[in-house]
């Protein structure tokens, strides 16, 4: 790695589960820690789901499908992510929660990358 640019593969990142780029990236003051947006690859097991819903959401997100199917649920309503470039962008304050239907890659992007 230099200052100018960094590489990688986003299988390997087990340790930041996933998170590429965001505000809590180490070591501070590298490419990948940024305040401006917060990138993760997820891979997710058919099953897994997050059953708590994630509330008072600061941040505008955007999940894109790589592959499988994902349901995301909204207040009100879900949205099922089938196709790949399949994609659900909500903005802040929407409160959310997630299932894997089958095994799934996504790629989720926030901003901006806040504490």
């Amino acid at each position: 790695m230099t200052a100018d640019w960094h590489t990688g593969n986003a299988n390997d990142e087990t340790a930041t589960r996933g998170w590429l780029l965001g505000h809590f990236m180490e070591p501070a003051g590298s490419m990948r820690a940024t305040g401006d947006l917060e990138v993760k690859w997820g891979v997710h097991p058919a099953g897994q789901s997050r059953p708590e819903w994630t509330t008072g959401e600061k941040r505008t997100t955007l999940l894109l499908l790589v592959s499988g199917t994902f349901r995301l649920d909204l207040p009100g309503d879900s949205v099922t992510l089938e196709r790949q470039g399949d994609y659900v962008l909500w903005g802040a304050g929407t409160d959310h929660s997630w299932q894997a239907v089958t095994d799934a890659v996504v790629v989720t992007v926030r901003w901006p990358s806040v504490v």
